[in-house]
């Protein structure tokens, strides 16, 4: 079986991987005010638990820029000197990646186009996202759906991934014919800055490598410096950084300057998480569990509010957006599936694919 490379735990990333999910799922809980694409009768203050999660209601999208410079540590950490010195090949790295990610991808795509075409005939419209045809559907196939600029399609939230699966391409081709350099980190970052600082581009693309390298960056500095005298004064430093800005910024200056914010904010909280902590074994498993059901709670939720609606509008019942037992039913609901989803279908098909992989490497 082609299997990843023995890694550290790195249970705080997981942590952060969570609440970067929730942050989503709660910046998203307005979806439910749908009526076809527009927002019927929404106040954004009168949603549930408003007060708790009241950042993650206004900037809960931040958490997709999270994610990627959280797989930018994680593959800097992992893949780097594997890729680099050739102990892992192009194909055994591809093989690895879409064995993770591709098969919910198709799941779900099958599952919100079929839904969404139901919801159409029912409301005359598409259900939040209007990109429904065959050509993005062919493009989401391919895991291209937001690569050009074609806006939202199907299962929305798949577009952090489209984008991200080029990255991967790029950070392949430079580890393994520029080189593992912190200098090549650099370079990368400074040339996707000047491109975004100057408006040379809107892709998402630019935003993905730019955060990815910044994680990346984090990790070569914290290998760096790991175990050496100078570890806990960057902690410190980095400890800082993360208190500082939510110290002093109020909600307007954090709108005006949340970019800054973020590229600063977040290697400097994924420095810190990454510090091996010690846990039970009890506890280490059930940080594992949680940093695993984030991709399937950032794939099904979009269709299972989708079919939510579809199901209430059947039995011809309000939608109760405002409630607060219908927040905690909600997310109860994405996380039981997302584990299910996790445990029965992700994994099986993981390593069947990756078994397969190496079934036929061995055949040739």
């Amino acid at each position: 079986m082609i299997n990843s490379l023995p890694e550290k735990k790195l249970l705080g990333l997981e942590v952060l991987r969570f609440i970067s999910a929730m942050a989503i799922l709660v910046f998203h809980y307005h979806q439910f005010a749908y009526v076809g694409l527009t927002l019927v009768n929404y106040q954004a203050d009168q949603q549930p638990f408003y007060t708790l999660f009241k950042w993650f209601y206004l900037h809960g999208e931040l958490g997709v820029q999270f994610f990627w410079c959280i797989s930018g540590f994680i593959f800097f950490w992992k893949y780097q000197n594997a890729i680099h010195q050739k102990i892992i090949g192009g194909g055994q790295f591809f093989v690895l990646r879409l064995s993770r990610l591709y098969p919910l991808h198709f799941a779900t795509l099958l599952l919100i186009a079929a839904l969404q075409i139901i919801y159409f005939r029912d409301y005359g419209n598409y259900f939040v996202v209007h990109n429904n045809d065959l050509k993005h559907f062919i493009l989401q196939l391919f895991l291209a759906s937001n690569w050009g600029g074609q806006g939202f399609s199907f299962n929305a939230p798949i577009w952090s991934i489209s984008v991200e699966v080029l990255i991967y391409l790029f950070f392949f081709l430079v580890l393994r014919y520029v080189g593992k350099a912190v200098w090549v980190t650099l370079l990368v970052l400074l040339i996707a800055g000047l491109i975004k600082f100057n408006n040379l581009t809107e892709s998402f693309i630019v935003d993905c490598i730019i955060y990815f390298y910044l994680g990346g960056l984090t990790a070569q500095i914290f290998k760096i410096f790991e175990n050496t005298k100078y570890q806990k004064f960057i902690l410190v430093f980095s400890l800082l950084v993360v208190i500082s800005p939510l110290v002093v910024l109020n909600e307007d200056s954090f709108r005006q300057m949340k970019t800054i914010f973020l590229l600063i904010f977040a290697p400097a909280l994924i420095y810190i998480a990454a510090v091996e902590i010690k846990v039970s074994q009890k506890i280490g498993n059930l940080i594992e569990a949680l940093g695993n059901m984030t991709y399937s709670s950032y794939l099904i939720h979009l269709p299972l509010q989708l079919l939510v609606v579809l199901m209430l509008g059947a039995l011809n019942i309000a939608m109760p957006f405002y409630s607060s037992y219908f927040f905690i039913f909600y997310m109860a609901l994405v996380l039981c599936l997302s584990r299910i989803i996790y445990l029965k279908y992700e994994k099986p098909m993981q390593d069947f694919i990756r078994l397969r992989a190496s079934n036929l490497k061995k055949v040739k």
